[in-house]
């Protein structure tokens, strides 16, 4: 074993292997450590580049604990991609957008869907790696249409009460506006290397960044007001 981990993980994570019974807490601790681990090395190296020695070397684990916990590579690259759609959607729900008026719960929406990808390029890489390979880690997620459905159900509640307000325009599809708020934010933050050479502007310097958002913003909610 190597005798770079830590003692006190070695222990434990040779007992949890070896079936000793070992607390829920340090069992949630091992995953989640492993977890956050995961998501850093596949955000930097993508699912191929990515190796299980690197992952449980920057979780100071004993990597038979991927093995335990989710089978094989793809099992714990599919955990990542679910924990991160988790992640955003917790963050989405904590926004609290009924408290507001529609038209400044959709800006609220807007705003922190630009910010959540500005501060999370780990997320931006790891779904657009996930595409590149079809999308076929998660298919076999059994919860993830129940994760992400409440976005949907919450920007159709929202442009209710803007089209019952008299502020947002009748017959919009929640899905749709949905697609283009990501859409919109997603594709800068993707390509915005590429983007910033091809038209040989900064874009990813603070100001072009902050000018992005509020275009997006305002493009936004002109789409749906009504006319």
């Amino acid at each position: 074993m190597n005798s770079n981990y830590p003692v006190d993980l070695m222990d434990a994570d040779a007992a949890t292997v070896s079936g000793r019974k070992r607390g829920d807490l340090a069992k949630a601790s091992s995953r989640d450590v492993l977890l956050r681990a995961a998501r850093q090395v596949f955000a930097e190296r993508g699912l191929e580049g990515a190796r299980v020695d690197d992952i449980a070397r920057r979780a100071q684990v004993n990597k038979q604990l991927v093995y335990h916990y989710f089978d094989n590579k793809d099992g714990l690259y599919a955990a990542v991609l679910e924990h991160v759609y988790k992640e955003i959607r917790q963050r989405e729900q904590a926004l609290d957008l009924s408290r507001f008026p529609a038209e400044e719960a959709m800006r609220r929406l807007v705003e922190f869907s630009f910010d959540y990808l500005a501060e999370h390029p780990d997320f931006v890489a790891l779904i657009a790696d996930e595409n590149a390979h079809g999308g076929r880690h998660l298919q076999g997620a059994a919860d993830v249409e129940a994760v992400n459905r409440p976005i949907v159900e919450l920007l159709a509640e929202t442009l209710k009460r803007g089209e019952a307000d008299g502020v947002f325009r009748k017959g919009l599809d929640p899905l749709h506006v949905y697609l283009s708020i990501a859409g919109m934010a997603f594709f800068y933050f993707s390509n915005v290397h590429t983007l910033s050479r091809i038209f040989e502007r900064p874009l990813a310097s603070p100001p072009a960044s902050a000018e992005r958002r509020a275009h997006i913003i305002d493009f936004t909610l002109n789409a749906i007001r009504a006319r």
